[in-house]
């Protein structure tokens, strides 16, 4: 799978632009602000139906406009698809596929598989658990739509929950029975997403570990830790034991919901104890096993996104990232950098064909 050509219609700072890609190493260079980040965005839009910056939809069309229109013409095997996401101001957003709209856009999520790798990663070891939570989801919702559509009903069922202790709170009153039916549904679909998680986890870490070594040349030991109030109860036991504190707060203290991923390196938080460097080689470990994994379960190689990635990494661990991408478990690159002197010297070592486009 690769993406041929992409045409964005009043997408951030675009008004109208389109680029067609080479099927190996696209690289976008320019100095900031020009928009090399916004195309690997609109790359990332056409797989989740969202931007991985801005989570607020309309702030992605271009100032003054009523809406924005990015297209996507992919090569899949021997067909040709076309994938279409726009959003009017006013208006829900919509996705298609050669033509035909989906009515939830879950279904899309996995069809273009896609990892990216930027700055903005940093998120996951400085915000709290609901990113680091996010980005578990991601991975495994690329190749398992039961996980991902568990998900959705665990959070609409959350949603209920929390709405009934505020009602209980609010009107002084309680009913056991109401509060148990959401306490039943979320157990079941609680215990599903422990199970997938723990699973995928087993088989992730490893892999995470194998490419944190080939980038950092072996130097650092680091860990992964699943954080989990499940591994000793189940939610239902923990349900009835914090009842009372719910109660209070007015919402569910406890469950899946809350679950972590702890970030170690040589048995220390990444976040108080690595250097730039290691945070940084971390992370990019961390997204290069999400390649791999989903590489593995899906049999496709993911479209991989490496938005200014060079910057802060001393040489060693740049020439190593090239060594790693420069073979054929990988498929379709695209690159972002202000500098085109490094990314033309650094692309033209994997001698792969490459396009740059000067923005």
């Amino acid at each position: 799978m690769h993406l041929e050509k992409i045409t964005l219609v009043n997408f951030k700072n675009f008004e109208s632009q389109s680029f067609d890609f080479e099927e190996k190493i696209n690289c976008f260079v320019g100095n900031n602000g020009v928009g090399k980040t916004n195309v690997l965005d609109a790359i990332y839009y056409l797989s989740f139906a969202k931007s991985y910056f801005n989570s607020v939809a309309t702030q992605n069309i271009r100032h003054s406009e009523d809406f924005f229109m990015i297209e996507g013409v992919y090569k899949i095997g021997d067909k040709i698809d076309k994938v279409v996401c726009s959003l009017k101001r006013g208006n829900k957003k919509v996705i298609k596929r050669n033509g035909k709209a989906y009515e939830k856009f879950s279904e899309h999520i996995g069809y273009l598989p896609l990892v990216i790798i930027s700055p903005a990663d940093r998120d996951l070891i400085i915000e709290g658990s609901d990113t680091r939570r996010k980005f578990m989801d991601n991975v495994i919702s690329q190749s398992d739509t039961i996980y991902l559509q568990t998900i959705i009903k665990y959070n609409k069922v959350l949603a209920q929950r929390n709405s009934l202790l505020k009602y209980f709170a609010l009107n002084r009153t309680f009913d056991e029975v109401n509060l148990k039916v959401y306490n039943e549904q979320l157990e079941r679909y609680g215990s599903v997403i422990y199970e997938k998680r723990s699973r995928f986890l087993s088989e992730f870490i490893p892999i995470f570990k194998e490419r944190y070594k080939s980038i950092s040349n072996s130097k650092e030991e680091v860990n992964l830790i699943y954080k989990t109030q499940l591994n000793d109860t189940n939610l239902l036991t923990l349900f009835e034991e914090n009842l009372d504190k719910d109660r209070v707060l007015q919402y569910t203290s406890v469950g899946v919901h809350k679950d972590d991923l702890l970030f170690e390196i040589e048995g220390y938080p990444v976040k108080k104890f690595g250097s730039q460097g290691q945070q940084k080689s971390y992370l990019i470990a961390l997204k290069l096993a999400q390649f791999d994994f989903i590489r593995t379960q899906s049999h496709m190689k993911p479209i991989l996104l490496l938005d200014d990635i060079f910057d802060k990494l001393d040489d060693s661990r740049v020439h190593q990232i090239i060594n790693l991408v420069n073979n054929d478990e990988f498929g379709q690159l695209f690159i972002s950098d202000t500098h085109k002197e490094r990314t033309e010297e650094v692309v033209k070592k994997t001698q792969q064909s490459y396009k740059i486009f000067q923005l």
